[in-house]
């Protein structure tokens, strides 16, 4: 479940490349995205990164205080869908708004987020206009090729939620004409989305 050497690369070297001043990350686990994030940012930068799992909380701590770059890191315990809106902002009455968004949390809730940080219903949009929005396992061991959501079953009958969740955000993504975006065949796949 942790990103891993490549992936966790591939994170900096695109935080270096854009050169973000805010980051949100949903889904910390232990941290190590977090960290590969904290490593390509500038001095004044700062990642907010959200983790649901309280059990989690003292060990991706543990590693942001070890860590030189720990300092940019800005941990919440609970729902992104209700901690990302109640983001407050040092400065009152400051944009509220990210340069780049990482998404690798609850795979069932992945078009709720994308719905969310995109200012769907009614909300304003919470990443910028020329933004990068990067989203990991779309490819989710394979499952989602050729599938729609509605089709999504397990051999018991039950529904496989997650998979369904990942089809749904493809889906969401590929229609959607505010965004462009490419599908990087890396580990288990992340889309790549430029906000127009």
């Amino acid at each position: 479940m942790v990103s891993g050497r490549v992936q966790g690369a591939f994170l900096n070297l695109v935080t270096r490349m854009l050169r973000p001043r805010r980051v949100l990350e949903i889904g910390t686990f232990t941290g190590y995205s977090a960290l590969s994030i904290a490593a390509g940012l500038e001095d004044g930068a700062e990642i907010h990164t959200v983790e649901i799992d309280d059990e989690l909380e003292d060990i991706a701590r543990s590693f942001f205080t070890r860590s030189v770059h720990g300092h940019k890191i800005h941990l919440h315990i609970g729902s992104a869908l209700e901690v990302v809106p109640r983001l407050v902002w040092p400065t009152p009455g400051e944009e509220r708004v990210f340069d780049l968004i990482y998404i690798d949390g609850d795979k069932r809730e992945y078009p709720d987020y994308y719905r969310m940080v995109m200012g769907d219903g009614g909300a304003p949009a919470m990443v910028r206009s020329g933004g990068i929005i990067l989203t990991d396992n779309v490819l989710w061991y394979g499952k989602v090729v050729g599938l729609k959501s509605d089709e999504i079953g397990l051999r018991d009958g039950s529904s496989d939620r997650h998979t369904a969740g990942v089809v749904e955000f493809n889906r969401l993504v590929a229609t959607d004409p505010r965004v462009e975006n490419v599908i990087l065949p890396l580990r288990d796949g992340i889309n790549l989305i430029r906000v127009k």
